[in-house]
């Protein structure tokens, strides 16, 4: 297994984290990480065997596994397209991130391979999927979530992305945020996950220009058009994923009658029209919310708002959102002023060296990256 070429290449990728260095061929351990060897997960997966594939995505495929000490992870397997270096780039990205850092509410990343043209990534294992797959399911899914539940959530990926956007430094941008990337153990712990479109924010800068990547319905306009990426970029998707939470809906919807819309606009329309409890998920309301807790899940729709607003200054840190979700700062009085809404891809910023891809996710698209409305321009 040759991997001392990985760590090299990772220790100069642009934007990566510089704690990754040069390894010697054959050693276990390196840092928080363990080295695995391509057999190792041959065996751990049955050989990657289709009944073991939980995920599939733009860059890879997900399998679950288990470990000969007995523990259950997932193997996300990134395939190298050499002219593009996609895959490589993805495989960089989250060992960059994800390598020497741990919180409650960030997925961990036990260790990685390289074998040939293949990376191996390996995950503990989630048990109960992505948001995409359980809140946003069937009725029946929805209403596995009580406001206890849903409010844990979006405090738990709140503080996860507060956490990598203000305490880790450098500060990353994870660029991606959406509910197939979050996922949840077997306590609904809400983990931030697929930091493959990650980039750092490096000391005394404002931005990182990049190639404009995500997911229609979670881009923040002001990315969309210019390329460039802020914190305010990943607060504006976790407001637009903090609105999906409480009303059950996707970001985007299509009607026969009424093609695509978003819930951006329609929960800007609702508070316009005073009706924001409207935007609130039925199954909630009937069964599970009392009136202090409808107030709570009002004030949550509040603070997506404000971070959705069009102009990104406008829009909160990401530890402000925390406190204003716990009530310690008072948010009745704070003007809301229009959201953004990228509502299709015209005008989004390309390079002449640029193309669009999309690709579909699978029924169980645990660790992926890809919807069927995600957009990468490289």
């Amino acid at each position: 297994m040759k991997f001392h070429s990985c760590f090299s290449f990772c220790s100069s990728f642009p934007n990566s984290r510089p704690a990754i260095s040069t390894i010697s061929t054959g050693e276990q351990k390196h840092g928080n990480l363990q080295i695995f060897s391509s057999r190792e997960l041959e065996i751990a997966t049955h050989d990657f065997s289709s009944s073991n594939k939980v995920g599939e995505g733009a860059f890879g495929s997900v399998y679950m596994g288990q470990l000969k000490n007995g523990s259950i992870v997932a193997v996300k397997v990134l395939s190298v397209e050499l002219e593009s270096m996609r895959g490589e780039r993805e495989f960089i990205s989250e060992l960059a991130a994800l390598s020497d850092i741990r919180h409650e509410n960030l997925v961990k990343l036990q260790g990685c391979c390289v074998d040939g043209a293949n990376r191996y990534l390996v995950y503990d294992y989630m048990e109960n999927n992505s948001l995409t797959q359980t809140l946003l399911g069937k009725e029946q899914n929805r209403m596995k979530f009580s406001w206890e539940a849903r409010r844990n959530i979006s405090f738990g990926v709140a503080r996860g992305l507060a956490y990598i956007h203000e305490e880790v430094k450098p500060h990353i941008l994870h660029r991606d945020i959406k509910a197939s990337n979050i996922l949840l153990d077997k306590d609904f712990t809400p983990k931030v996950a697929d930091f493959g479109l990650s980039r750092i924010l490096r000391d005394n800068t404002s931005h990182v220009s990049t190639r404009v990547a995500g997911t229609l319905g979670y881009l923040a306009p002001e990315y969309a058009l210019s390329g460039h990426l802020t914190r305010k970029s990943d607060v504006y998707s976790f407001g637009v994923l903090l609105l999906e939470i409480i009303s059950g809906r996707s970001a985007v919807d299509f009607d026969l009658e009424l093609g695509e819309h978003f819930l951006v606009q329609k929960a800007w329309e609702a508070y316009n029209e005073n009706k924001l409890l409207q935007i609130i998920d039925p199954i909630l309301i009937m069964n599970f919310l009392e009136e202090e807790e409808e107030e709570d899940a009002l004030r949550f729709l509040i603070v997506g708002l404000l971070c959705v607003q069009e102009i990104a200054k406008l829009r909160p840190q990401m530890s402000t959102c925390v406190k204003m979700m716990v009530n310690e700062i008072d948010i009745k009085d704070i003007q809301i002023c229009q959201p953004g809404c990228v509502s299709n891809l015209m005008g989004v910023k390309l390079h002449h060296s640029q193309t669009c891809e999309s690709s579909s996710s699978s029924r169980d698209a645990t660790y992926t990256m890809s919807t069927r409305s995600s957009v990468y321009f490289k």
